[in-house]
């Protein structure tokens, strides 16, 4: 995909208005080019930048005397007692599973295990909570039939078991049905990670799988609304393999261990213009890599691809120099790949090369912080009485009743 000019087509085919890309040139100084204007579309789409609900969400109590981590990271922590802390997370794949309901729950599944052990924990449970049409539509069967087996099968073919959860069935949901997943898991307390990149000169480094042109703008996909056809949107829908999140989850732990490590981050939604964005920005610092040295499984990838693919199982670290080798050793030793692809570096601009060549240059924190916010108008929902039921009791199951 090569573009010369930006259009205004151009930009509202990204998810952007035509006052959200005034914002961007007016940052840059200058208009964007195609991978810019990519990175910021997925930056700043609702799934990424919470631009639309994080007006609401800071009005929420998140301090107290057992709070260690509250918003700003992968995932919050709480002390336990006795050396230990609990890490969770709980987040949606609605949009992905409407579209391909096994993949985008089971990619939802894989996405919020990462987040909790890049903190360092131990991933141990998984807990869901659905929301659907009435099953008397096929339509709704299929949607809920994929969406649970998807849940179940990433979950307990990593290892780790959804312990409980809730659907409930109302005809709103039926053009719109919600996918929440929550994980947990347990660190030390003294042992906890956080995604901010630091030490000017350290390397940063990509492992875990290869990456491809799966899920290429489905955080922007992941932010809009659907109408007739959605289904043509499956090639944004990134395809998971639990058993090498498995292996990415004991070599991050067995990493975890030693002091290579000075900062982890999953690249999830918007992959690595996602993972370095906020890795650079939460740390002040910024970051340069070389798309050159992606570890990739397909020919040709472009910039624009290879910022943007949404693959799985892949993670971003910040090593210490020296420790190159000792970090490659150990991914090499669960299969996965490792490759050092750039370096921390001060100023705070995120800088992207392709052979050398610089491709893209951003802030790092206007990507990962720089997105307007809003207060749209908001309303009372119709009054309506949802059937719900729970997996702690099934006597109540729709199957049986």
């Amino acid at each position: 995909m090569t573009v010369s000019v930006i259009t205004p087509d151009l930009v509202a085919s990204h998810g952007l208005t035509t006052e959200e890309y005034d914002r961007i040139r007016a940052t840059l100084g200058r208009e964007p080019n195609l991978t810019e204007l990519g990175m910021f579309s997925a930056m700043w789409s609702e799934h990424c930048s919470y631009k639309s609900s994080k007006v609401h969400l800071a009005t929420l109590p998140t301090r107290g005397p057992r709070v260690l981590q509250g918003p700003g990271e992968n995932a919050g922590v709480l002390d336990i007692g006795e050396g230990l802390a609990l890490v969770f997370k709980m987040e949606s794949h609605n949009h992905p599973s409407f579209i391909e309901p096994y993949q985008g729950a089971a990619t939802g599944v894989g996405g919020i295990i990462r987040d909790i052990f890049t903190m360092g924990a131990r991933p141990i449970a998984l807990f869901d909570s659905l929301r659907f049409g009435p099953l008397a539509d096929p339509k709704n069967r299929y949607l809920f039939g994929g969406v649970v087996a998807g849940i179940a099968g990433y979950g307990n073919a990593v290892g780790v078991p959804t312990v409980g959860g809730e659907a409930c069935f109302a005809e709103p949901y039926s053009s719109n049905p919600l996918v929440n997943v929550m994980c947990v898991g347990i660190a030390r307390k003294d042992r906890l990670f956080f995604a901010r990149a630091g030490g000017v000169g350290n390397p940063v480094i990509y492992v875990g799988a290869k990456t491809g042109r799966d899920g290429i703008h489905g955080a922007t996909m992941a932010s809009g609304s659907f109408e007739e056809g959605a289904e043509g949107k499956r090639p944004t829908v990134q395809v998971g393999d639990p058993f090498r999140e498995k292996l990415l989850i004991e070599a991050c732990l067995e990493l975890m261990d030693g002091d290579d490590l000075v900062a982890v981050q999953d690249m999830g939604a918007a992959g690595l213009t996602c993972a370095t964005a906020e890795m650079a920005s939460r740390g002040g610092t910024g970051i340069e890599i070389d798309l050159a040295l992606v570890p990739r499984r397909e020919r040709g990838m472009t910039p624009y691809e290879l910022m943007l693919s949404e693959s799985q199982e892949r993670m971003l670290v910040v090593a210490r120099r020296g420790s190159e080798e000792r970090v490659r050793k150990v991914f090499d030793k669960w299969d996965l790949d490792a490759a050092v692809i750039g370096r921390v570096t001060e100023g705070g601009q995120l800088r992207v090369l392709d052979h050398e060549r610089p491709v893209a240059e951003v802030p790092a924190t206007a990507l990962a912080d720089g997105a307007p916010a809003y207060r749209r108008p908001i309303a009372p929902p119709a009054i309506m009485e949802p059937r719900c039921w729970s997996y702690c009791d099934r006597r109540t199951s729709p199957a049986r009743s």
